[in-house]
């Protein structure tokens, strides 16, 4: 009787959708497009879908990308599980245009929730207890969130556009209507229409060369959230690193890429031998345009990666070791929610700590660690007072942006914890104990409280009370600042570029250049980071000539010390300055100097000058931070 029951209700609702279908166009609209009060009320604060319900498990793809306008146009069919029987599946949009919605190839009506600031809006589609498929059919705006068009000369051949999409953390529902949580996996694939000139590329099984049709296939077997969608679409060349690893990149920039990242194939080993077997096939990186605005995004079989890290000497492919340590912590084991980020990014600093110790040596990662330190030491200074809890492991961002969590507390605080326990129980163990972990929960999500009744169950209750005495658990996830407890680290290196600042300090001696023609790159920030915030035109400028600091390839060294020339207003270098910030697009690099110059009533006007010429090279992440600062200025 249950069975027909549910049949009947699945006719009258069917009945009822068709009925509608044959509405006037002006009815339909205002039907479908009804406004609902819809909240998230799933455990996750920054998605409406309700998972326990009614989840997508499946997404076939088809889009055609328009230059011209600025537009993605798609359509998205969904394999759905109604866990509950329930007559509406919720997914995420934000500020695309919904064409038509389909339940099983028939029309079907749909409700659009209350737009909202960081979340965008619910979309609820009627389904049917016995609906398997939805599709939408839909068009991206112009100035999608996610979505970074790029003209001809913002590129590095000068000759072709470049799009490039950025999903992480809730952007996806910018160019794909879908269930933008983290805790929510589905398999996906996707044809991609594209320019006969261009190559697509997605975070996916991907072609190594362009075809002459411009129609590109993907496939992604393993189910990601939908954060680790990505598309990129360019003028592109592919080159192998090794086996299972290579490289894309405009066609100009391919050989100098390819040299930067020729350990990858070497990086890709260690960590299979630390953490057991890399489960997404191949692992390529992919060069994006300067406007990128992070240093590397981990999405699966294709990290997407900024040109500010090639220095030419292979000294900041740290970053790379971290991306493909998401390929265990974060892609393979997710944050269940985005309060759960350190369980994403702080294991992966730990991870691309030791890839980097296996390759590079103890005194390098040793260092990579003290700057870990600095930027924890002064993220907390910055925060304790005005937002104490933001400084907690476990965060809470309710009614918040989830980019506000992401700061140096859930890379570096997470990243001391793992060392912590390192010091508690030793690394076999802890290695032993991490294997295990990524293999229990791969293609799972996971939040704090799940980890830490894992933690205790497989390590912490098989020790000694005095062992479990030397970490607080609640101080380190649940309590501001940093921990008594946290691991001191040492390295020759570090105080030998401490003690040459302070010299400088104290006696204006410079080191010589044969002391730092063996520094490492690390040196020289540490170097900088400890110099006075107040410095004499004679000082930077004898810097400068001495060390050609402006000239510097290495965008780690060139960024501290253009926030010596921000601080103390150091016009000659203020032509470095304004290229750096209309050509690079990391906010990383761009947030601080900024900060900086906005601060102070002599240089506010000039940042924002630069930044009216440097915003359409921005994109949306990094220029809505910029844009944030200079309101917050204005309206003080």
């Amino acid at each position: 009787m249950q069975k027909l029951a549910l049949f009947l209700l699945g006719i009258i609702l069917l009945s009822s959708c068709n009925t509608e279908s044959n509405q006037n166009d002006s009815e339909k609209t205002e039907s479908q497009q009804k406004t609902e009060e819809l909240m998230p009320i799933s455990q996750d604060p920054h998605s409406y879908a309700r998972p326990q319900e009614a989840v997508i498990t499946h997404l076939k793809l088809s889009l055609e990308v328009d230059f011209e306008q600025k537009l993605l146009n798609g359509i998205a069919d969904f394999d759905i599980e109604n866990k509950k029987s329930v007559d509406k599946i919720y997914l995420d949009i934000d500020g695309i245009e919904i064409q038509e919605v389909t339940a099983d190839g028939e029309p079907t009506e749909y409700e659009l929730g209350k737009p909202d600031t960081h979340l965008g809006q619910a979309l609820a589609v009627l389904i049917t207890p016995q609906t398997k498929r939805i599709r939408i059919t839909y068009q991206t705006a112009p100035d999608a969130k996610a979505l970074q068009w790029l003209d001809s000369e913002q590129t590095q051949g000068k000759k072709k556009p470049f799009l490039f999409t950025q999903s992480q953390a809730i952007l996806a529902r910018t160019w794909v209507p879908v269930q933008d949580s983290p805790g929510i996996r589905f398999t996906y694939e996707a044809t991609v229409t594209v320019p006969k000139d261009l190559l697509a590329l997605m975070s996916a099984e991907n072609p190594k060369e362009k075809n002459e049709e411009g129609v590109y296939h993907f496939r992604m077997p393993q189910p990601i959230p939908a954060y680790l969608l990505a598309l990129a679409v360019g003028d592109l060349a592919f080159e192998a690193l090794g086996e299972r690893t290579g490289v894309y990149a405009e066609p100009a920039l391919l050989a100098k890429a390819a040299n930067e990242f020729a350990e990858t194939e070497k990086m890709l080993l260690v960590a299979e031998e630390m953490y057991g077997t890399y489960r997404w096939g191949r692992y390529d990186l992919l060069v994006l345009p300067p406007s990128f605005p992070f240093g590397g995004m981990e999405n699966p079989r294709l990290t997407f990666a900024t040109p500010t890290i090639l220095a030419g000497d292979r000294s900041l492919t740290a970053l790379v070791a971290h991306e493909l340590a998401h390929s265990w912590s974060g892609n393979l084991v997710t944050n269940a929610t985005w309060n759960d980020l350190w369980l994403n990014e702080g294991f992966t600093v730990y991870f691309e700590n030791r890839i980097m110790e296996k390759i590079y040596g103890k005194d390098y990662a040793d260092m990579l660690a003290l700057i870990s330190y600095l930027d924890l030491k002064a993220e907390v200074e910055e925060r304790i007072e005005s937002n104490p809890k933001d400084t907690h492991l476990k965060l809470d961002l309710l009614g918040r942006n989830p980019d506000d969590g992401v700061s140096s507390i859930a890379y570096d605080k997470g990243f001391f914890f793992l060392k912590r326990l390192e010091e508690m129980v030793g690394r076999e163990q802890l290695d032993e104990f991490l294997s295990t972990y990524f293999n229990h929960f791969a293609f799972k999500t996971i939040d704090t409280e799940q980890f830490l009744e894992y933690l205790h169950k497989n390590m912490l209750d098989s020790l000694s009370d005095a062992q479990r005495g030397k970490i607080d658990i609640t101080e380190w996830v649940y309590r501001k600042g940093i921990p008594n407890s946290l691991p001191r680290i040492q390295s020759e290196r570090y105080d030998e570029a401490i003690a040459a600042a302070a010299l400088f300090k104290e006696k204006n001696e410079l080191p010589t250049k044969q002391q730092v023609g063996k520094w490492k790159y690390q040196q020289w920030e540490f170097f900088l980071r400890e110099l006075p915030d107040t410095l004499s035109d004679e000082q930077l400028q004898t810097l400068d000539k001495t060390f050609k600091l402006s000239e510097s390839g290495n965008n780690e060294i060139l960024f501290q010390w253009l926030l010596h020339v921000a601080r103390n207003e150091y016009k000659p270098a203020y032509p470095q300055m304004r290229t750096f910030l209309t050509t690079v697009g990391r906010r990383k690099f761009l947030s601080p100097i900024y900060k900086v110059l906005l601060a102070n009533p002599k240089t506010k006007n000039l940042a924002t000058e630069i930044f009216e010429e440097a915003k359409p090279n921005y994109h949306s992440v990094s220029r809505n931070s910029i844009q944030g600062m200079i309101l917050e200025v204005q309206n003080n």
